[in-house]
Formats: structure tokens, C-alpha cells, sequence
């Protein structure tokens, strides 16, 4: 504890990163703020009596955490950041099968301009299909007593202040991102996962405890579940298979340099919480697109497949997609040709391995054989809410017993502990962990 004080005691020293985290604090604080700002021609107590006689367990709950709220109270930020996290998706989709965008891809700091501004106006259009859906199912759906005003303005003014909201809501992150502490996207998320806990945590403690008949030694045990499941992420995520490095010895002028072995780390996770970010952006789609069509019974049966996240039907195609998106994003994330290049360029070798073709061959071995772990452990957490439902865990606390908020919690607290402790080392101070940094465990 002493140490962890002087820690945040030596944060505080550092002008530039007090200044950056003061910063971003005060973005999550407008954001917040945001959440609980109405749609135009929304009447909020009869949204709120609606909200609070609805008890249905679907997608639309699941969407709600993460824009903090905002999705059933009306607010502004309905729809959060996710178009913005699903137009990235179909850039970088794009960019391993269209010749144009593999191009931009190579353009270095000029290219990558190029394709963020593509996936910014890729947002608008993809806020804007949105919108038009979420506004179909606040006029059609339970909620249409709440709407003051007539349909035609109310689509308009809503389409135009949702996709409004969003870009601002994009802009944030990236004002983080950029003058801030951490991934700003990533953060923006965490944020509204967090507003649920304290709500969560005290709803599952009353039904397990205060009501008849009620069990503390069963919340215990499901805390005592929810902490295990928690280690086992940070494990997950901090491991890392270790290739040794020799470099031989060189001779610049006076000095020897090289003759060391030295380790290249390859995490068993290289993709971090992007892949179940892209995979339940991915599940939102059939939801949103069925909610165009109120009228057809197919499609209707079909949102509602796909909004049953206790299904079995759900989980699976979840964690398929979960494995799948954790190949193709580690697979844009390392690049073993450009690791092999850099190491020959530097004389270093793996030991029995030739430099160049064989070197990246087997690192792309490596990293194929200790994905698959990962993914299939991804794929896992990814679902395990819907197995805490099943064993009689509330919905509200079960989203924290795994799936999308467990990996984005502890991944975003992971990757900005990291960030501050680099600051921290930089300037000679001690980090989180004396004698040693946040950094992965060996596997």
C-alpha cells in the first residue's frame, strides 16, 4: 500500500502526465454528462416508467452498457461509439482484400491520415443507418407513448441529433487518444461499463441476501467466482511465449556492440480486446437491421435470435466470430516478415533458425500455435455470461462475470497502467511494481 501511494504520489509530480490525466478525466466527465441529455421530443418520465415496467433480457440491455445508459434513457449518445468501432472494422476488412486500402496500408503516416478519415465518414453513414432504426423502435415499440411530437420531425431531428452525438462522442476519443492518458475509444467504452457495477453489485446482493429465504454464502461464492474468472483475463492477457534473440558482435569504431541474447515476446493474446469489441459489433447488425422492418414476422424472429444473449444459438455464433476476429487481428496487429526484417537488419538470429524467410516462417508458427489458445479462451470468456445467467446469476451482474465488459475492463485498466508506467520510468520514478514493470507474464 505504501508503494502504490508514493506511485500515485509521484504521478502527481510530472507535470505532463498529471496535465494528460486531468485531461482526460475531465472528456469522461462531458461524456457522462452527455449520456443523461434527452432526445428532442422524448418525454423522459414516461420514458423512464417504461424502462422500469420492461424486465426483458435481450441485446438492447447488453447494448446499453456500453454507452453508459444512453441507449434507454433517449439520450444523445445512444448509440455511443460503436458505429465508429464498426466502420474500423469494415476498413480494415477492406484493407486485406481491396487493392486501394493494402496501398494506404503501406503509405505509412500519410496513408493511415487517409484511412482515418475514411472510417470517420464511414461513422457518419453507418450512425446515420442506425439512428434511423433506433428511432423505428422508440416510435413502434414499447417507448412510443413517450414521443411528444409528430413521427416525421422526430425521425429528423433524431437521425440528425444521434449521428451529431456520435461524431462528438468520436472526436472525444480521439482528443484522448491524442492530449490525454490511454486509448480514448477504448476508455469511452470502459466508462459506461463501470456506471453499471456499483447497480449491478448491489442488485445481486439483494436478491441473493435481503430477500426471503436469502443465501449470503451463494453471493460470496459468485464473488468468489467473478475474482477467479478476473485473474484469469489479467493471466491471459499478460502472457507471453518468449523467442531467444542472439546478436552477434559488432565493431563501430572503438566499441563492441551485440554478442547478447536478448527475448522477443509474442503475447498469447496480440489482440488484445479488439476482437470481441469487432465480434459484438458485429452481432448488433441482424438486431439493427430487423428493427427496419416491424412488419415482418421473419425478420422480427430473426432479431430476435440474435438479442437472446442466454441463447445457445447466440453463444455460439458469438464465440466463432470471437475466434475468427482474433486471427485476422493479430494477423494485422504482427507482422512476422517486418519482425524477421528488422531483426536481420540488426544482426540478430534466432538460434537454429536462418535469417529471413525461416526466421518469419517460424514466428508466424509460434504465433499461430499460441493464438489458438488465446482465441479459444476469448471465445470462452466471451460467452461465459450466458452461462452465469443459466445458473440463476442476474443479467445485470452476469455481463460482469465475463463476456465484452470483463475483457474491455481489464484490458483498458491493463493498456493505461502501462502508459502511465512508461511515463513514470521515463523519469527515473518508480513504477506500479517496484523492481519491475506492468508488463507479461511467460507462458
Amino acid at each position: 500500500m505504501a508503494g502504490l501511494t508514493e506511485s500515485i504520489r509521484n504521478i502527481w509530480k510530472i507535470e505532463e502526465l498529471r496535465t494528460r490525466i486531468l485531461y482526460t478525466l475531465g472528456l469522461l466527465i462531458v461524456y457522462r454528462f452527455g449520456t443523461y441529455v434527452t432526445l428532442p421530443g422524448v418525454d423522459a418520465t414516461t420514458l423512464a416508467e417504461v424502462n422500469a415496467a420492461d424486465t426483458s433480457t435481450d441485446i438492447f440491455g447488453f447494448l446499453d452498457m456500453f454507452v453508459g445508459g444512453a441507449f434507454s434513457q433517449a439520450g444523445i449518445f445512444a448509440l455511443g461509439i460503436m458505429p465508429y468501432i464498426t466502420a474500423s472494422i469494415i476498413i480494415q476488412l477492406m484493407g486485406a482484400v481491396v487493392p486501394y486500402f493494402q496501398k494506404l496500408q503501406r503509405e505509412g503516416e500519410e496513408g493511415r491520415r487517409k484511412i482515418t478519415q475514411l472510417t470517420r465518414y464511414g461513422t457518419v453513414g453507418i450512425t446515420a443507418l442506425q439512428s434511423i432504426g433506433y428511432t423505428i423502435n422508440l416510435q413502434y415499440g414499447a417507448t412510443g407513448s413517450a414521443i411528444v411530437i409528430g413521427s416525421t420531425f422526430f425521425m429528423i431531428s433524431t437521425v440528425v441529433v444521434l449521428t451529431a452525438g456520435t461524431v462528438f462522442v468520436m472526436w472525444l476519443g480521439e482528443r484522448i487518444s491524442e492530449d490525454g492518458i490511454g486509448n480514448g475509444i477504448s476508455l469511452i467504452i470502459m466508462i459506461g461499463i463501470i456506471a453499471f457495477f456499483p447497480q449491478a453489485l448491489i442488485n445481486e446482493f439483494q436478491l441473493n441476501v435481503s430477500g426471503t429465504g436469502g443465501n449470503l454464502f451463494i453471493f460470496l461464492m459468485e464473488i468468489g467466482v467473478w475474482i477467479l474468472v478476473t485473474g484469469g483475463v489479467v493471466l491471459v492477457s499478460q502472457g507471453v511465449r518468449r523467442i531467444p534473440v542472439q546478436y552477434a558482435k559488432r565493431v563501430v569504431g572503438r566499441k563492441v556492440y551485440g554478442g547478447t541474447t536478448q527475448y522477443l515476446p509474442l503475447r498469447v493474446n496480440a489482440a488484445g480486446v479488439m476482437p470481441i469489441i469487432f465480434a459484438q459489433s458485429i452481432m448488433f447488425i441482424p438486431s439493427t437491421v430487423a428493427s427496419f422492418f416491424p412488419d415482418s414476422a421473419f425478420m422480427q424472429q430473426l432479431g430476435a435470435w440474435f438479442s437472446d444473449i442466454s441463447g445457445w444459438g447466440y453463444s455460439t455464433v458469438f464465440f466463432f466470430i470471437c475466434v475468427f476476429f482474433t486471427y485476422f487481428y493479430t494477423a494485422i496487429a504482427v507482422n512476422p516478415k517486418e519482425m524477421a526484417d528488422t531483426m536481420k537488419r540488426q544482426g540478430g538470429f534466432i538460434p537454429g533458425i536462418r535469417p529471413g524467410k525461416q526466421t518469419s516462417e517460424f514466428i508466424d508458427n509460434i504465433l499461430t500455435r499460441i493464438t489458438l489458445p488465446g482465441s479459444i479462451f476469448l471465445g470462452f470468456v466471451a460467452i461465459l455470461p450466458a452461462f452465469a445467467m443459466q445458473a440463476g446469476v442476474s443479467q445485470g451482474f452476469a455481463m460482469f462475470y465475463g463476456g465484452t465488459s470483463l475483457l474491455i475492463l481489464v484490458q483498458v485498466t491493463l493498456d493505461t497502467l502501462q502508459q502511465i508506467e512508461s511515463h513514470l520510468l521515463m523519469r527515473h520514478y518508480d513504477g506500479f511494481m517496484k523492481g519491475s514493470r506492468v508488463r507479461g507474464r511467460r507462458v
